[in-house]
Protein backbone atom coordinates (compact mmCIF):
# COMPACT_ATOMS: atom_id res chain seq x y z
CA UNK A 1 0.00 0.00 0.00
CA UNK A 2 2.79 2.44 0.63
CA UNK A 3 4.42 1.49 -2.41
CA UNK A 4 1.14 2.43 -4.27
CA UNK A 5 1.02 5.92 -2.39
CA UNK A 6 4.19 6.31 -2.91
CA UNK A 7 4.27 5.68 -6.71
CA UNK A 8 1.00 7.89 -7.39
CA UNK A 9 2.80 10.68 -5.17
CA UNK A 10 5.78 10.98 -7.61
CA UNK A 11 2.99 10.64 -10.68
CA UNK A 12 1.44 13.47 -9.40
CA UNK A 13 4.29 15.80 -9.28
CA UNK A 14 5.59 14.62 -12.81
CA UNK A 15 2.22 15.81 -13.74
CA UNK A 16 2.20 19.11 -12.07
CA UNK A 17 5.75 19.35 -13.27
CA UNK A 18 4.75 19.71 -16.79
CA UNK A 19 1.34 21.91 -16.50
CA UNK A 20 3.65 24.48 -14.85
CA UNK A 21 5.96 24.38 -18.04
CA UNK A 22 2.84 25.05 -19.98
CA UNK A 23 1.28 28.00 -18.17
CA UNK A 24 2.55 31.51 -19.84
CA UNK A 25 3.58 33.70 -17.28
CA UNK A 26 3.98 36.86 -20.08
CA UNK A 27 0.67 37.29 -19.02
CA UNK A 28 -1.58 38.23 -16.05
CA UNK A 29 -4.94 37.57 -15.77
CA UNK A 30 -7.77 39.23 -14.34
CA UNK A 31 -11.21 39.28 -13.67
CA UNK A 32 -13.78 42.53 -14.58
CA UNK A 33 -17.29 42.67 -15.46
CA UNK A 34 -17.64 38.99 -14.93
CA UNK A 35 -15.04 38.58 -17.67
CA UNK A 36 -11.03 37.39 -17.74
CA UNK A 37 -8.97 39.80 -19.26
CA UNK A 38 -5.97 39.55 -20.84
CA UNK A 39 -3.50 42.29 -19.80
CA UNK A 40 0.05 42.18 -21.89
CA UNK A 41 2.92 42.78 -19.26
CA UNK A 42 4.88 45.83 -21.00
CA UNK A 43 8.61 45.98 -20.72
CA UNK A 44 10.54 47.33 -18.02
CA UNK A 45 10.65 51.04 -18.30
CA UNK A 46 14.14 52.93 -19.60
CA UNK A 47 16.60 53.97 -16.22
CA UNK A 48 16.51 57.43 -15.58
CA UNK A 49 20.06 57.09 -16.39
CA UNK A 50 19.36 55.47 -19.79
CA UNK A 51 16.70 58.43 -20.34
CA UNK A 52 19.80 61.00 -20.24
CA UNK A 53 21.84 59.08 -22.91
CA UNK A 54 19.05 58.95 -25.08
CA UNK A 55 18.48 62.95 -24.20
CA UNK A 56 22.28 62.93 -24.42
CA UNK A 57 21.88 62.18 -28.09
CA UNK A 58 19.24 64.86 -28.91
CA UNK A 59 20.30 67.47 -27.34
CA UNK A 60 24.50 67.18 -27.64
CA UNK A 61 25.94 70.03 -29.95
CA UNK A 62 29.52 70.04 -31.55
CA UNK A 63 31.82 72.87 -31.15
CA UNK A 64 32.60 75.42 -33.89
CA UNK A 65 36.27 76.06 -34.65
CA UNK A 66 37.35 79.77 -35.46
CA UNK A 67 38.02 79.69 -39.27
CA UNK A 68 38.83 82.08 -42.21
CA UNK A 69 35.82 82.48 -44.61
CA UNK A 70 36.18 83.31 -47.97
CA UNK A 71 33.87 86.11 -47.68
CA UNK A 72 33.89 87.10 -44.22
CA UNK A 73 37.54 86.24 -43.47
CA UNK A 74 38.06 85.84 -39.45
CA UNK A 75 35.16 84.14 -37.99
CA UNK A 76 35.37 83.17 -34.08
CA UNK A 77 34.74 79.72 -32.80
CA UNK A 78 31.69 78.98 -30.31
CA UNK A 79 31.14 75.81 -27.82
CA UNK A 80 29.43 72.86 -28.10
CA UNK A 81 27.48 71.75 -25.31
CA UNK A 82 27.03 68.27 -24.40
CA UNK A 83 25.06 66.50 -21.50
CA UNK A 84 26.46 66.38 -17.77
CA UNK A 85 24.65 62.99 -17.38
CA UNK A 86 25.84 62.73 -13.88
CA UNK A 87 24.73 66.12 -12.82
CA UNK A 88 21.53 66.23 -14.68
CA UNK A 89 20.76 62.70 -12.87
CA UNK A 90 21.55 64.23 -9.47
CA UNK A 91 19.22 67.21 -9.67
CA UNK A 92 16.38 64.81 -11.16
CA UNK A 93 16.89 61.49 -8.75
CA UNK A 94 15.17 62.58 -5.81
CA UNK A 95 11.80 62.86 -7.88
CA UNK A 96 12.57 59.79 -10.25
CA UNK A 97 11.71 60.78 -13.43
CA UNK A 98 13.45 62.79 -16.45
CA UNK A 99 13.01 66.64 -16.41
CA UNK A 100 14.13 68.45 -19.13
CA UNK A 101 14.48 71.59 -17.03
CA UNK A 102 16.93 70.21 -15.03
CA UNK A 103 19.38 69.07 -17.62
CA UNK A 104 23.12 70.30 -16.73
CA UNK A 105 25.34 70.84 -19.57
CA UNK A 106 29.15 71.33 -19.62
CA UNK A 107 30.57 73.14 -22.73
CA UNK A 108 33.32 72.21 -25.02
CA UNK A 109 35.95 74.52 -26.42
CA UNK A 110 36.25 74.05 -30.52
CA UNK A 111 40.14 72.90 -31.06
CA UNK A 112 40.33 76.07 -33.36
CA UNK A 113 40.16 79.71 -31.61
CA UNK A 114 40.27 83.23 -33.06
CA UNK A 115 43.75 83.67 -32.17
CA UNK A 116 44.93 80.84 -33.65
CA UNK A 117 44.03 82.43 -37.37
CA UNK A 118 46.42 84.25 -39.38
CA UNK A 119 46.27 88.08 -39.41
CA UNK A 120 42.66 88.64 -41.45
CA UNK A 121 39.75 91.13 -40.88
CA UNK A 122 36.71 90.54 -38.29
CA UNK A 123 33.31 91.01 -40.49
CA UNK A 124 31.02 89.79 -37.76
CA UNK A 125 30.51 87.23 -34.88
CA UNK A 126 29.78 83.06 -34.71
CA UNK A 127 26.28 83.23 -36.34
CA UNK A 128 24.61 80.34 -34.11
CA UNK A 129 25.39 82.84 -31.09
CA UNK A 130 22.84 84.73 -30.50
CA UNK A 131 24.14 88.19 -29.90
CA UNK A 132 25.08 91.00 -31.81
CA UNK A 133 26.87 94.23 -31.00
CA UNK A 134 27.13 98.00 -31.73
CA UNK A 135 29.78 99.54 -33.48
CA UNK A 136 30.02 103.34 -32.90
CA UNK A 137 33.23 105.43 -34.31
CA UNK A 138 34.05 108.51 -32.87
CA UNK A 139 35.50 111.18 -34.01
CA UNK A 140 33.07 114.10 -34.28
CA UNK A 141 29.54 114.45 -33.23
CA UNK A 142 30.29 114.65 -29.43
CA UNK A 143 27.10 116.58 -28.97
CA UNK A 144 25.03 113.59 -29.53
CA UNK A 145 26.61 111.00 -27.35
CA UNK A 146 24.84 112.20 -23.92
CA UNK A 147 21.26 111.47 -25.50
CA UNK A 148 23.00 107.89 -26.76
CA UNK A 149 25.20 107.00 -23.75
CA UNK A 150 21.34 107.59 -21.82
CA UNK A 151 19.54 105.09 -24.36
CA UNK A 152 22.09 102.89 -23.78
CA UNK A 153 22.22 103.56 -19.88
CA UNK A 154 18.25 102.89 -19.74
CA UNK A 155 18.34 99.91 -22.20
CA UNK A 156 20.97 98.07 -19.84
CA UNK A 157 22.97 97.56 -23.74
CA UNK A 158 26.67 98.08 -23.15
CA UNK A 159 28.33 98.68 -26.72
CA UNK A 160 31.70 99.21 -28.56
CA UNK A 161 33.13 102.83 -28.87
CA UNK A 162 36.04 103.24 -31.49
CA UNK A 163 37.56 106.64 -30.52
CA UNK A 164 40.06 108.70 -32.48
CA UNK A 165 42.86 109.51 -30.91
CA UNK A 166 43.23 113.29 -31.33
CA UNK A 167 39.70 113.26 -30.90
CA UNK A 168 40.07 111.89 -27.20
CA UNK A 169 42.81 114.55 -26.88
CA UNK A 170 40.37 116.91 -27.46
CA UNK A 171 37.58 115.93 -25.27
CA UNK A 172 38.89 114.16 -22.92
CA UNK A 173 35.83 114.37 -20.15
CA UNK A 174 33.51 112.74 -22.77
CA UNK A 175 36.02 110.06 -23.36
CA UNK A 176 35.50 109.61 -20.01
CA UNK A 177 32.53 109.44 -19.61
CA UNK A 178 31.97 106.53 -22.50
CA UNK A 179 33.96 104.43 -20.61
CA UNK A 180 32.77 105.33 -17.23
CA UNK A 181 29.76 104.11 -18.42
CA UNK A 182 31.38 100.54 -19.08
CA UNK A 183 31.85 100.29 -22.56
CA UNK A 184 34.21 98.44 -24.63
CA UNK A 185 36.82 101.11 -26.14
CA UNK A 186 38.41 100.55 -29.76
CA UNK A 187 41.04 102.51 -31.31
CA UNK A 188 40.02 104.37 -34.54
CA UNK A 189 43.13 105.29 -35.60
CA UNK A 190 44.53 109.07 -34.92
CA UNK A 191 43.86 111.50 -37.40
CA UNK A 192 40.88 109.55 -39.67
CA UNK A 193 43.37 108.43 -42.73
CA UNK A 194 43.14 106.70 -45.60
CA UNK A 195 44.67 104.15 -44.37
CA UNK A 196 44.81 101.78 -47.50
CA UNK A 197 47.13 104.55 -48.85
CA UNK A 198 49.44 105.30 -45.99
CA UNK A 199 53.15 103.70 -46.32
CA UNK A 200 53.46 100.84 -43.66
CA UNK A 201 55.56 103.26 -41.00
CA UNK A 202 52.77 105.67 -41.19
CA UNK A 203 49.79 103.33 -40.33
CA UNK A 204 51.70 102.01 -37.49
CA UNK A 205 52.65 105.72 -36.51
CA UNK A 206 48.72 106.01 -36.57
CA UNK A 207 47.89 103.08 -34.38
CA UNK A 208 51.09 103.76 -32.26
CA UNK A 209 49.43 107.20 -31.21
CA UNK A 210 45.84 106.26 -30.73
CA UNK A 211 46.97 103.60 -28.10
CA UNK A 212 49.12 106.04 -26.45
CA UNK A 213 46.19 108.64 -26.10
CA UNK A 214 44.01 106.39 -25.22
CA UNK A 215 46.35 104.83 -22.20
CA UNK A 216 46.52 108.55 -21.08
CA UNK A 217 43.42 109.45 -20.84
CA UNK A 218 41.65 106.58 -19.80
CA UNK A 219 44.28 103.93 -18.74
CA UNK A 220 42.79 101.44 -21.57
CA UNK A 221 44.96 99.60 -23.96
CA UNK A 222 42.95 98.55 -26.86
CA UNK A 223 42.69 95.10 -28.67
CA UNK A 224 39.89 95.63 -31.13
CA UNK A 225 40.98 98.29 -34.17
CA UNK A 226 38.74 99.93 -36.78
CA UNK A 227 40.06 101.36 -39.86
CA UNK A 228 38.66 105.06 -40.80
CA UNK A 229 35.77 104.82 -43.25
CA UNK A 230 36.56 101.00 -43.69
CA UNK A 231 39.91 101.68 -45.97
CA UNK A 232 42.43 98.90 -45.26
CA UNK A 233 44.75 96.86 -46.60
CA UNK A 234 46.32 93.08 -45.34
CA UNK A 235 49.78 95.52 -44.25
CA UNK A 236 47.02 97.54 -42.21
CA UNK A 237 45.71 94.11 -40.86
CA UNK A 238 49.45 92.45 -39.84
CA UNK A 239 50.50 95.79 -38.11
CA UNK A 240 47.67 95.77 -36.17
CA UNK A 241 47.78 92.14 -35.13
CA UNK A 242 51.57 93.17 -34.38
CA UNK A 243 49.94 95.56 -31.81
CA UNK A 244 47.39 93.12 -30.45
CA UNK A 245 44.59 94.48 -32.25
CA UNK A 246 41.86 92.46 -34.13
CA UNK A 247 40.81 94.83 -37.31
CA UNK A 248 37.05 95.04 -36.99
CA UNK A 249 34.41 95.90 -39.73
CA UNK A 250 31.48 95.42 -39.97
CA UNK A 251 27.93 93.64 -41.18
CA UNK A 252 25.49 95.75 -41.34
CA UNK A 253 26.06 99.58 -41.77
CA UNK A 254 23.66 102.29 -40.52
CA UNK A 255 24.52 104.61 -43.24
CA UNK A 256 23.77 107.39 -40.38
CA UNK A 257 25.81 109.59 -41.70
CA UNK A 258 23.59 110.15 -44.55
CA UNK A 259 20.83 111.65 -41.66
CA UNK A 260 18.37 109.07 -42.53
CA UNK A 261 15.05 109.35 -40.53
CA UNK A 262 15.74 108.27 -37.20
CA UNK A 263 12.77 105.44 -36.92
CA UNK A 264 13.04 104.42 -40.67
CA UNK A 265 16.71 104.01 -40.24
CA UNK A 266 16.42 101.95 -37.03
CA UNK A 267 13.71 99.65 -38.40
CA UNK A 268 15.30 99.15 -41.43
CA UNK A 269 19.18 98.25 -39.63
CA UNK A 270 16.95 95.76 -37.21
CA UNK A 271 15.43 93.99 -40.17
CA UNK A 272 18.80 93.05 -41.37
CA UNK A 273 20.43 92.00 -38.11
CA UNK A 274 20.93 88.21 -37.45
CA UNK A 275 23.68 86.07 -35.02
CA UNK A 276 26.72 87.33 -35.20
CA UNK A 277 26.00 90.62 -36.44
CA UNK A 278 28.49 94.22 -36.03
CA UNK A 279 26.47 96.95 -36.07
CA UNK A 280 28.28 100.25 -37.45
CA UNK A 281 26.85 103.47 -36.26
CA UNK A 282 28.52 107.82 -35.70
CA UNK A 283 27.09 109.84 -32.32
CA UNK A 284 24.98 111.61 -35.65
CA UNK A 285 21.27 112.92 -34.87
CA UNK A 286 19.79 110.01 -36.80
CA UNK A 287 21.36 107.40 -34.44
CA UNK A 288 20.17 109.53 -31.27
CA UNK A 289 16.51 109.61 -32.18
CA UNK A 290 16.45 105.64 -33.96
CA UNK A 291 18.61 103.48 -31.11
CA UNK A 292 15.93 102.86 -28.77
CA UNK A 293 13.63 101.40 -31.52
CA UNK A 294 16.95 99.59 -32.67
CA UNK A 295 17.70 97.89 -29.61
CA UNK A 296 14.06 96.77 -28.62
CA UNK A 297 13.65 95.15 -32.58
CA UNK A 298 16.42 93.59 -32.04
CA UNK A 299 15.99 92.35 -28.94
CA UNK A 300 12.52 91.26 -30.40
CA UNK A 301 14.15 89.09 -32.48
CA UNK A 302 15.71 86.93 -29.31
CA UNK A 303 19.21 88.53 -30.26
CA UNK A 304 20.74 89.88 -27.00
CA UNK A 305 23.76 92.78 -27.26
CA UNK A 306 26.71 93.23 -25.91
CA UNK A 307 30.41 94.77 -27.04
CA UNK A 308 32.57 92.80 -29.39
CA UNK A 309 34.65 91.44 -26.86
CA UNK A 310 31.34 89.73 -25.40
CA UNK A 311 30.46 88.34 -29.15
CA UNK A 312 33.60 86.91 -29.73
CA UNK A 313 33.60 85.21 -26.92
CA UNK A 314 33.20 81.27 -27.27
CA UNK A 315 31.22 80.78 -24.19
CA UNK A 316 27.53 79.65 -24.89
CA UNK A 317 25.44 82.16 -23.51
CA UNK A 318 21.95 79.64 -24.19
Amino acid sequence: MKKQITALSIFILIILFFVQKEISFESIPYIHDDKQVVTPVTSKPSSLFEQLEEAAATYNEPPVDAVVDKVWKAIPGYNGKMVDIKASYEKMKKEGSFDERKLVFEDIEPEVHLEDLPPAPIYKGNPQKPMAAFLINVSWGEEHLPSILKTLREEKVKATFFLEGRWVQKNPKLAKMIEEEGHEIGSHAYSHPDLNATPRAGIKEELQKTNEALEAVLSVKPTLFAPPSGSFNQDVVEIASDLNMYTILWTVDTIDWKNPEPIDMAVKTASKVENGSMILMHPTASTAGGLKVMIRNIKEKDIELDTVTNLFDETRIR
